[in-house]
């Protein structure tokens, strides 16, 4: 007993194309006789092995036969008086299909080798300067990092199992002096201490807006903490 091992086609232009590379003929000027015997010898290789044969390929070989049966006739000719070729719908198809394929391929090829890379972690030792006027202000702190220190001030603070609407009179400008005061009294501070006593979250998302305002505005910089849940807040007033 032996097994016979198919390739596999995506379809009936994928079977064509196989060919028509195999037997290195010229797209445009198809051998109909050959490459319809090929198809229809594949197609009985498929049934005799008991497989199901798909629509498409059934579909595929009836245009073959048409289009053999019509270069077996007299040649047609457009309104132009030009001969009309019964294998340029065939052949746009194939050129078409060919062009899609050759761009999966390479797009497999590019992400084949995208998983052959492996970005090293780990970037704590690395002293990070950003490229922009504001990079300096933000010494090894990301975004990511701001983000996480945020999340886990807001966290911290207790559910509310029944909620109340009131208005929490808390401004930018307030939470600005705020921070101002703290950096000016201790040179630095810990952003989960700027915010420890707040128990209202828009209170603590108010202060994280106020404190990036004052990034912008090159009054206080950021830097790494020995807590990877939090960043530390430094005064830039010199004076």
């Amino acid at each position: 007993m032996y097994k016979i091992r198919l390739q596999q086609f995506e379809g009936p232009l994928d079977l064509l194309l196989f060919f028509i590379k195999r037997d290195e003929l010229n797209i445009y000027d198809i051998p109909i006789s050959k490459i319809t015997k090929d198809f229809f010898e594949y197609m009985n290789l498929i049934k005799s092995l008991d497989l199901e044969v798909a629509g498409d390929f059934i579909l595929m070989a009836t245009t073959l036969m048409q289009i053999k049966v019509r270069m077996l006739l007299p040649k047609e000719v457009d309104e132009k008086g030009d001969e009309i070729d019964p294998r340029a719908d065939l052949i746009k198809a194939l050129l078409e299909y060919k062009r899609y394929k050759e761009m999966s391929e390479e797009l497999a090829f590019f992400e084949s080798s995208q998983r052959k890379l492996s970005y090293r972690g780990n970037y704590s030792e690395d002293y990070k300067v950003a490229p922009s006027e504001f990079g300096v202000l933000l010494k090894n702190i990301t975004l990511y990092d701001l983000m996480k220190a945020f999340k886990n001030a807001l966290l911290d603070k207790p559910k509310e199992i029944v909620h109340e609407i009131k208005k929490i009179p808390v401004t930018i400008e307030e939470q600005i002096n705020m921070i101002t005061a703290l950096v000016n009294e201790k040179k630095e501070v810990a952003f989960l201490t700027v915010v420890t006593g707040m128990d209202e979250k828009i209170r603590i998302i108010v202060t994280f807006i106020a404190l990036l305002e004052m990034i912008k505005m090159g009054k206080i910089g950021l830097r790494e903490s020995a807590n990877f849940n939090d960043f530390v807040v430094y005064s830039l007033n010199n004076g």
